[in-house]
């Protein structure tokens, strides 16, 4: 239950600018102090991408790309233009050192600040230690929350996504569809490409259509060739138009099979089941798709992981075999485990 007090901020600024993932977060978090304190003014400060996001949440945006915050002069004009929109908080849900410089100067012109605890130390002492019998750590939507607390806000964590009625880009949905998000920005979190290509097989065989989730460039080639070999999977990179389209899709999915990726988040926010495929990261350091089905992991605990908190050191083995140990077989079997929830 929210707390009356006087005393709240009536209109915070909260930032987060990158990275995809992280920011399709922290709608879930924004969504519940909204539920709690619908009269109080937030204002997100995101890239001008990542609008869609938020999507129904009532609240306001203050683009930022990336020039805008390289280099002193830059933050303390972005500084200055955060402070021109009237606030009377700053919510720093990102923690990096250009927001470290904007919220120093916003308190010392009497802002009132508070900034995420990211839990560096408990993911370092899980690296390579992190199995079945290791409890979870925080996870990040819930740290988002702990910042807005910070500020003097009480309300409960969020509830996980509702699903709503969005209008399908695909046109008429007949039997059952599937996403398929194989590819991530580091290598330990991305599926191999002869695993990927049977998962496409087996995936196309079984369900009506199977839509291959992308990026540009070698990503999307491997869609493409995917498009032409089976009639009923669909290349979704450059058939719609941008992430509100691509959520709206994702909306109208029966599951989707993601990595730990941005695709993952996409489906949380949508309320859409997930099988998510974990490599060289784990669930249990805070990043599963908030409200996603535990029984939807796929992982096999190997002594060594996670080897990063975020996937980006090479494997030391050279052959990332944590990922290559969940077969396409797995995939399609718990897709159909999910499914039928």
């Amino acid at each position: 239950m929210a707390i009356k007090n006087k005393k709240l901020p009536k209109h915070i600024l909260v930032v987060r600018l990158s990275a995809m993932g992280d920011v399709a977060m922290l709608p879930h978090a924004i969504r519940a102090l909204k539920a709690a304190y619908p009269d109080v003014k937030v204002t997100v400060a995101t890239r001008r991408l990542f609008e869609p996001f938020f999507e129904g949440l009532d609240v306001s945006f203050l683009p930022v790309e990336k020039r805008e915050y390289d280099g002193w002069k830059n933050i303390r004009d972005l500084s200055r233009k955060m402070r021109a929109l009237g606030i009377d908080a700053f919510a720093d849900t990102h923690g990096v050192w250009r927001t470290i410089f904007v919220r120093i100067w916003l308190w010392l012109h009497g802002i009132r600040v508070a900034w995420i605890r990211k839990g560096r130390i408990e993911k370092w002492f899980r690296v390579g230690y992190c199995n079945s019998n290791v409890a979870p750590l925080k996870h990040s939507v819930i740290r988002y929350c702990d910042v807005f607390r910070d500020l003097g806000f009480v309300f409960p964590d969020p509830s996980p996504a509702l699903k709503q009625e969005r209008p399908n880009p695909m046109g008429k949905k007949e039997g059952v569809w599937i996403g398929f998000a194989p590819f991530s920005a580091h290598q330990g979190k991305t599926y191999p490409k002869g695993l990927r290509e049977e998962a496409v097989r087996l995936l196309a065989e079984k369900y009506d259509r199977v839509f291959i989730h992308s990026g540009g460039g070698k990503e999307a080639e491997f869609a493409l060739a995917m498009e032409r070999e089976y009639p009923n999977v669909t290349a979704v990179n450059g058939k719609v138009g941008g992430l509100g389209e691509e959520m709206n899709l994702i909306s109208n999915l029966d599951c989707v099979v993601s990595m730990d990726s941005l695709v993952m988040h996409l489906a949380s926010l949508m309320a859409t089941p997930v099988v998510s495929v974990w490599g060289a990261t784990h669930p249990k350091l805070g990043f599963l798709g908030y409200g996603c089905n535990p029984e939807g992991v796929l992982q096999e605990e190997i002594k060594c992981r996670p080897c990063s908190t975020y996937g980006n050191k090479k494997c030391k083995y050279g052959d990332y075999h944590c990922i290559h140990a969940i077969t396409p077989r797995m995939i399609v079997e718990r897709v159909e485990r999910i499914l039928h929830k």
